[in-house]
């Protein structure tokens, strides 16, 4: 495959606003519209300029080198007022200290850990569903992703008015981060209903997650989750992590563990629903793993095929399907010299888009995740996890949870969509899909 290294501008941008409209009405629909301007199209929000990088290739240069594109832009500055400087959103230079802190968390042993509290609640939460039930499916995930990531935080359960409160104020806090990432600086500072939301959401956000930290503090017990992890990390120095990078990290960790997994599910749901022999190979092979157990830690390995319907789903439709990075130098890109403070957005719904990269690019195919069409594809083709040294630090946390779950799922239920209901993506701060509404059968009744 042979792509240009050019640069070009997006039509149809309006005087004072430029594109900004273009991306709050139909934001998929123009991303996906820019590779034919260029490998990098100039984009305006208001008088701003960005540039949206639109190839491969140039999309790994930029994850490769966090150091000349780094964490920042609007995406960014909003999420900062959510998750502060936690791992996620921090800049280059704090970095490498709080990955080497928070990496043991993530070890193969500890996920082998985290997976049985992943069967045990997937078991708990599956048993209140009800043959005929109807039920939105989102929601069912957020709430189910919502206790799988509270558990592997914090071993001593939250109260119910906890878990509750959690759920709702980041949903609310998800909600706002997309909508004041679009809005001009000065839109954010008036007292509007979702500014106002969004404010309240923070601060019992801050408010839940300090009582947490100061109970565990108070109790100096290992309790041998993520929270108490971190609490005992030291770093090179000797110097450990503070109430305030306990709370930026925990928040980090509870918002990405959530919806992006909760997102990835719904979807996948949804696709075998309107797949259905897709839907018949998958129950074939999770009937002969499983046999209607919930699945485990032991089982991954043996369900490949599970595997490539959620890869084939977070290529059709990745949660974080925006993002956006900061220039720290003068760079050229695409033979176009930019300068420092340019923001840039790369999108992982555009690249795994491409033509030219998958063929029917808009078809669920879940076998061109099969070894011998995987070896051909470019670096930075499938970024689902972003990239380099600052790829997600949980996406095999993630991808054990999602797999766990749809395996599960499937091998006990068959979810049915509702008649005359249309489900489009939602572009928030993840791609959800909306509505999702779908009727249960149990499998040992309907077979």
């Amino acid at each position: 495959m042979t792509l240009t290294t050019q640069a070009g501008v997006a039509p149809g941008g309006w005087p004072i606003v430029g594109h900004t409209f273009a991306l709050l009405r139909r934001p998929l629909e123009f991303l996906a519209s820019l590779p034919v301007q260029g490998d990098l199209v100039e984009i305006r929000l208001g008088p701003q300029r960005l540039f949206v990088v639109c190839c491969p290739e140039l999309t790994h240069q930029v994850l490769r080198d966090g150091r000349t594109y780094d964490k920042g832009g609007p995406f960014y500055g909003q999420l900062r007022m959510l998750a502060g400087d936690g791992l996620v959103t921090c800049v280059y230079g704090s970095h490498r200290r709080q990955r080497q802190l928070l990496q043991p968390g993530f070890t193969r042993a500890r996920l082998a850990l985290y997976a049985t509290e992943m069967s045990r609640q997937l078991d708990a939460a599956l048993a209140t569903w009800r043959d005929g039930q109807v039920i939105d499916v989102l929601s069912a995930m957020n709430e189910l992703t919502t206790k799988v990531t509270a558990r592997a935080l914090f071993t001593t359960p939250l109260s119910p008015q906890q878990s509750t409160e959690f759920l709702h104020t980041l949903s609310a806090l998800v909600e706002g981060i997309f909508l004041r990432m679009i809005m001009p600086a000065w839109l954010r500072r008036v007292p509007l209903p979702v500014n106002r939301r969004f404010e309240r959401a923070l601060s019992t956000t801050d408010d839940l997650t300090y009582e947490i930290i100061n109970a565990y503090r108070r109790s100096g017990v290992d309790h041998g989750d993520l929270l108490s992890m971190m609490l005992a990390a030291r770093d090179e120095h000797g110097d450990a992590l503070t109430d305030t990078e306990l709370r930026d990290q925990v928040v980090t960790f509870w918002g990405a563990g959530t919806e992006s997994t909760a997102s990835l599910l719904a979807w996948s749901l949804h696709l075998l629903a309107e797949h259905p022999d897709v839907a018949r190979r998958l129950r074939a092979e999770v009937d002969a793993v499983l046999g209607g157990r919930v699945a485990g830690h032991a089982d991954v390995t043996r369900l490949e095929y599970t595997a490539r319907v959620l890869n084939e789903s977070l290529r059709l439709y990745p949660p974080a399907w925006i993002i956006t990075r900061l220039l720290t130098t003068e760079t050229t890109l695409a033979g176009k010299t930019l300068p420092a403070g340019t923001i840039l957005i790369y999108s992982p719904y555009l690249i795994h888009r491409r033509g030219d990269i998958y063929p029917n690019p808009s078809q669920f195919d879940p076998d061109r995740w099969l070894p011998h069409h995987t070896t051909t594809l470019p670096r930075g083709a499938f970024i689902p996890f972003g990239g380099g040294n600052r790829r997600c630090i949980g996406d095999n946390f993630a991808v054990l949870e999602a797999t766990l779950a749809l395996a599960t799922i499937t091998s006990r239920w068959h979810l049915q969509p509702l008649p005359g209901t249309t489900t489009k993506p939602q572009p928030r701060t993840a791609l959800r899909p909306h509505p999702l509404r779908m009727q249960l059968h149990h499998r040992n009744t309907h077979l």
